[in-house]
């Protein structure tokens, strides 16, 4: 099974390009950040050509989550509070769509807008730290219920300096400080593993190129969009690359996808021994 990740920075923008890529690489699962649509106008159509399902969590021209799979999409949860029905902080932090999740084969795959933050003293900072206290605590119920977990989406956060094109600078800022690291820290915990780095260890590799400053051209990015693993799915995965070329493209989405290969679901070995000659 493949699983996707990719901010595409309003999906009709970007609808060509992305029905594009999906039908050239066919994942199982994509999941699309900052769709920027209402749920109504929200192209189910143009997907379901190409054999996509659509569970989606939309708002006009700003945030917004869908999951695309070609496999069935069940129990489909949207918001925190989906979890926590009695906590404020998911009540309220729900008016922003940036939480979806649906079972797709027996794995609980759980696609993420994190907030950005805008900068150190702005009262989005510590909304973006609230909202990922609020992350915590859902996954622990989520845990409880025992699915195997794939957390992917745009996070907003550079985990470590290799995720930076320009460490000494750019760490201690927005995306980058200590306090946003260590909140990523507390929701992945000892559970989940970053899919990428189970594969890549070294800096270079960026998912995001701001269309300031010339990044792209200079590729001055940042590796912000991340894929991660229960220890489960962790064993199953066979390799997670980012398809930089995508940012490549005339008008593009300022993150390019990521995607893991998951030998999923795992063979029962009783049925492999059953299988084999006498």
């Amino acid at each position: 099974m493949r699983l996707a990740s990719w901010n595409v920075n309003s999906v009709r923008t970007r609808l060509e390009q992305v029905q594009t890529w999906l039908d050239q690489e066919r994942p199982e699962v994509l999941c699309l950040q900052e769709t920027k649509v209402a749920d109504e106008l929200f192209p189910r159509a143009a997907f379901a050509e190409l054999g996509y399902t659509a569970a989606i969590s939309g708002q006009k021209a700003y945030n917004g989550v869908a999951i695309l799979s070609r496999l069935p999409l069940e129990d489909v949860q949207i918001g925190f509070e989906a979890l926590l029905p009695g906590d404020a902080d998911a009540q309220a932090l729900g008016q922003q769509k940036r939480v979806i999740s649906a079972l797709v084969d027996g794995v609980r795959v759980l696609n993420l807008y994190v907030p950005n933050g805008s900068a150190l003293r702005s009262d989005k900072y510590g909304y973006k730290l609230q909202w990922l206290a609020c992350l915590r605590r859902y996954l622990a119920v989520q845990e409880q219920q025992g699915d195997p977990l794939c957390m992917l989406g745009d996070f907003n956060i550079g985990p470590d300096d290799r995720d930076l094109h320009d460490p000494e600078r750019l760490t201690g800022g927005i995306m980058a400080s200590e306090a946003e690291r260590q909140a990523l820290r507390d929701v992945i915990g000892d559970r989940l593993t970053d899919a990428f780095r189970l594969f890549e260890p070294d800096s270079g590799h960026w998912s995001w190129w701001d269309y300031r400053t010339g990044a792209w051209d200079r590729d001055r990015g940042w590796r912000i969009d991340h894929i991660y693993l229960c220890d489960t799915l962790a064993a199953c995965a066979t390799g997670c690359r980012i398809h930089k070329h995508t940012r490549g493209n005339v008008q593009p989405s300022d993150h390019a996808p990521v995607v893991v290969n998951l030998a999923w679901p795992e063979a029962d070995p009783e049925e492999e021994l059953e299988d084999e000659p006498l």
